[in-house]
């Protein structure tokens, strides 16, 4: 494919993308039948790092970001960007100098596959970011890539638009058609969750209302006072 940047994309609605960042990614996740997680290596720079957008997605050489500087014109408040390399990289492809073009262009967040640097700085700053290493590794601007592309990022698929929600368990992605109805499924998640937390408060054992004393029967487990010596 030739090296492609597309302008214009379509985001999901703001209010949806707003109650899946609140929810969070471990409900998300579950909400939308347990589908969309990253890889596990993605992780957060700072434990309290939270974000959730529209996924404006970059492919990049390896140890090249001259695409993330293309991609800082086309973003709009509110999205996060999506690095992917071509083929495997863990060089700092993105600084503090990049995170104050983000904070200044109103970047949710980035979700990179690759490395980052001065995490010092870019934590002070209260961006957040997840990354597959922190690097030092410096890289340059000499290779074309393409933005607004479909890719994939640390095992997930991801169109442009899609919604992105990351936090300290890790980043999902939500289809963009779907935001609407996984943040109806992740309201109704968290409501039963509310009562199941309080029966757990209350000392009621997830043996009994859950009904996993009939399954362990149906497994073959047995109960025993004591092992014989």
């Amino acid at each position: 494919m030739k090296p492609t940047i597309v302008r214009n994309i379509q985001r999901a609605n703001p209010e949806s993308i707003r109650l899946l960042g609140e929810y969070g990614v471990a409900t998300v996740h579950e909400a939308q039948g347990r589908t969309g997680l990253m890889r596990p290596y993605m992780r957060p720079i700072y434990a309290s790092a939270r974000a959730a957008g529209s996924a404006i997605t970059i492919s990049s050489h390896p140890g090249d970001n001259l695409m993330i500087h293309a991609a800082m014109e086309l973003v709009k408040p509110g999205d996060i960007l999506v690095v992917t390399t071509t083929s495997e990289s863990t060089d700092g492809m993105f600084g503090d100098l990049l995170a104050a073009s983000c904070v200044a262009h109103g970047v949710a967040g980035l979700i990179i596959d690759a490395g980052v640097r001065d995490v010092t700085d870019i934590t002070e700053m209260g961006f957040p970011v997840w990354a597959r290493a922190i690097h030092a590794q410096g890289t340059v601007k000499n290779t074309g890539g393409s933005v607004n592309i479909p890719v994939v990022c640390a095992g997930a698929p991801i169109q442009p638009g899609d919604v992105i929600v990351a936090d300290a368990d890790g980043v999902v992605v939500v289809p963009r058609k779907d935001a609407d109805s996984v943040a109806a499924a992740a309201k109704e998640r968290i409501a039963k969750e509310a009562k199941t937390r309080e029966r757990l408060r209350k000392g009621e054992l997830g043996l009994d209302f859950y009904g996993l004393r009939a399954k362990l029967n149906e497994l073959g487990v047995q109960y025993v006072d004591e092992l014989k010596e």
